[in-house]
């Protein structure tokens, strides 16, 4: 029992994370502008909470990381060995390569550049997934096809990964 306040700081410092959760349906306009669900922009509660950075995901989606989350992305990505492993080059040449940093407007929304929209897509209609540090954003229809063909059923998985 000794341990548990360390365990219980630990959980606080969490819970001062980013928690976005929860799925909307938006779509994105002729000039490339999507609004971020207004529970999302209330939840980045910091001096840099209009600014995000929109970056290629897995699966045929788009990261959009707040700033603070997308910081410690780049840390991790900053300490690859990206001198002697291809992979890692070739990884962050991608990732960085085709990221942006994007910024509320005054109506709440964000401006997704045409070769990302490409990259994921995502012609009109946007699916918005919070997924705790940072949001998904997927083509309506790609998504199905991922939630269709996966090998595995939702409670499957869940039970191998939680127990």
């Amino acid at each position: 029992m000794e341990n548990c306040g360390t365990i219980w700081e630990i959980v606080g410092e969490r819970a001062n994370l980013f928690a976005f959760k929860g799925t909307y349906y938006n779509s994105v306009d002729h000039k490339g502008r999507m609004s971020i669900p207004a529970k999302f922009r209330d939840m980045t509660d910091s001096p840099s909470g209009d600014h995000y950075v929109l970056a290629r995901g897995f699966d045929g989606c788009l990261y959009l990381y707040p700033l603070e989350s997308w910081l410690r992305v780049q840390q991790k990505i900053a300490e690859l060995k990206t001198i002697s492993d291809r992979r890692a080059r070739y990884f962050m040449h991608t990732l960085i390569g085709q990221a942006a940093d994007v910024k509320l407007d005054k109506l709440g929304r964000i401006m997704i550049p045409q070769i990302l929209l490409d990259l994921a897509g995502i012609k009109k209609d946007v699916v918005v997934i919070g997924v705790l540090d940072k949001m998904e954003l997927w083509d309506p229809e790609i998504l199905k096809k991922y939630e269709d063909n996966q090998p595995e059923s939702y409670e499957d998985v869940a039970g191998q990964l939680l127990i």
